[in-house]
């Protein structure tokens, strides 16, 4: 089983193209529309046109399919298409369905993308409304009788536990939200530009579910984000360098559920991003010491912490340290708090602009990324390379 071994697929594909709609709050135009925009952006950016393409990935959750959206930005036979469930936990596991196809040679040239109306349209952070009977929901239905809503309301029963058993206060929070937002100033493309915080700000948020406040929460986002994939080796013919899929995993843990997960051993960790992390490193061969630039999804600040101890970047419960001795330069772009909420498909174009060597925040000499997808659920992580 390949949860116990290195896998081959690192260094056989590449993302060579990133495309966006602006991030906004009313896009006033449709998410099928957001997402030809950003598909043909990706294409416009890697130097290829919608003949080029044969494969397209996205997510459950989207509502713009694979054949229409194809139909709609002008592409024309597909040999491959896929969706990845379990909301932004799917986001770098588009890439690396994009890349299996590549290196399998069922596809030459694979899209992923994600488009939606999160604020104007459908509101995520508003909780479970109009679900149909699934066996998901029966997992939900243990919480929700009990006031346990939405998704603020299911992060803050770990964070309030990962605070007790460490013996933190909310200000450890507060330090991701004010690194994120210190990036998005400086990114024209944030929603946030022009507007950093301090501890402060953010301990004077209001709450929101106890121990989240405001400024622990992700935005709400109008958008659309495109990347273009194919073979190293035809990577080097187009225009822009090549950001180099090192390794790519998903990963679902034990006793695994949709951010209700609260009948495992313990909740002060991710144990399905443990997985994911033992994947990147077994089969890259490389370790927390070698990353120059981590992207890791920040839905929520508790999250962002517990990852980089699941990583091995620091031990449990230092997280919140880690962070503010500025160890690792984390969400350059200012992440779903401070950029936009694109499901963390952003946060894999700034990985992308990393390695080119183009993006607002640069890291002198960025070199190898890492970057995650949603947390809480079943999720998915790359790391990306420079070509050479």
């Amino acid at each position: 089983m390949s949860i116990r071994r290195a896998d081959s697929l690192g260094g056989r594909a590449a993302i060579v193209g990133i495309g966006a709609t602006e991030f906004s709050k009313d896009s006033g135009r449709s998410e099928l529309k957001l997402a030809v925009e950003a598909v043909r952006a990706a294409l416009d950016d890697a130097g290829l046109t919608p003949a080029d393409v044969d494969g397209l990935v996205t997510f459950t959750m989207d509502t713009s399919p694979e054949i229409t959206v194809a139909q709609a930005a002008g592409i024309g036979e597909l040999s491959f298409f896929s969706r990845i469930h379990y909301g932004g936990g799917a986001a770098c596991a588009t890439v690396q369905q994009a890349a299996l196809a590549v290196a399998s040679g069922i596809a030459d040239v694979v899209v992923c993308y994600r488009a939606f109306n999160e604020r104007s349209g459908r509101r995520f952070g508003s909780g479970v409304q109009r679900r149909e009977p699934t066996a998901e929901g029966a997992a939900l239905g243990w919480n929700l009788p009990y006031g346990l809503l939405t998704p603020a309301s299911w992060v803050a029963m770990a964070a309030r536990r990962y605070l007790h058993a460490y013996g933190l206060g909310p200000e450890v929070f507060g330090r991701v939200a004010v690194l994120d937002r210190r990036h998005a100033a400086r990114n024209p493309a944030a929603y946030f530009h022009g507007k950093p915080i301090t501890l402060a700000d953010h301990a004077a948020s209001r709450w929101i579910v106890d121990p989240l406040r405001l400024l622990d929460c992700c935005q709400e986002t109008d958008g659309g984000q495109a990347l273009v994939v194919t073979s190293v080796e035809r990577a080097r013919d187009l225009p822009r360098p090549p950001a180099v899929v090192v390794a790519a995993a998903q990963g679902a843990g034990r006793s695994q559920e949709q951010m209700t997960s609260y009948y495992r051993d313990g909740l002060t960790g991710l144990p399905e991003t443990a997985v994911v992390a033992r994947q990147l490193w077994r089969s890259s061969g490389l370790s927390p010491a070698d990353i120059d630039v981590g992207i890791l999804y920040d839905h929520f600040t508790p999250f962002v912490l517990m990852q980089l101890e699941e990583f091995g970047f620091c031990g449990p419960g230092e997280g919140g340290a880690f962070v503010a001795a500025d160890a690792l330069p984390l969400n350059t772009h200012g992440g779903q708090l401070g950029e936009a909420y694109l499901h963390g498909m952003n946060g894999i174009a700034e990985a992308v602009r990393q390695i080119r060597g183009t993006s607002v925040n640069q890291v002198a000499g960025a070199a190898r990324t890492l970057v995650t997808a949603g947390t809480g659920v079943p999720t998915s992580g790359l790391v990306l390379g420079a070509d050479g």
